[in-house]
């Protein structure tokens, strides 16, 4: 049986969150204001939800790749399933040019995901890699 979550309209333009085809990860969601994001700008949005996802689980906001292709970045989207309030998207716009949000546009995608709780041991050395600490293009191109 699939996990349910609950969803509350608390906004009248609120679109409720749904997947664009059978199978997808990510669920739409959408604007409910108009607004022109200006080069450099960065803002949160509104979605008129609020959601209730059940324990053991976190709720993730992600690029929508339709409008990351236009430089709008979506920022700061994990949201724990203890959380009531409304549901809120921040993007920031990394073009040049500004971009209008009307309501109803998809602006990002709700993934929900099972959480695994690790247990946190501090230690004085870390075992041994082939890769060891090599970092930023490390692997070559």
């Amino acid at each position: 049986m699939p996990m349910e979550i609950k969803v509350q309209k608390i906004h009248p333009d609120a679109k409720i969150p749904m997947y664009a085809h059978h199978g997808d990860a990510g669920m739409d969601l959408f604007a409910i204001e108009n607004y022109n994001l200006k080069s450099g700008e960065r803002k949160i949005f509104g979605t008129g939800l609020k959601i209730e996802i059940p324990k053991g689980y976190v709720s993730l906001i992600w690029d929508k790749s339709g409008i990351a292709s236009k430089g709008i970045k979506t920022m700061g989207g994990v949201i724990e399933h203890t959380y009531r309030g409304e549901y809120k998207v921040i993007l920031v716009n990394l073009s040049n040019e500004s971009y209008e949000i009307k309501t109803g546009d998809k602006i990002a995608q709700l993934l929900i995901q099972p959480v695994e709780t690790a247990t946190v041991i501090e230690v004085n050395e870390l075992g041994e890699t082939q890769r060891g600490d090599g970092s930023f293009g490390s692997t070559g191109r």
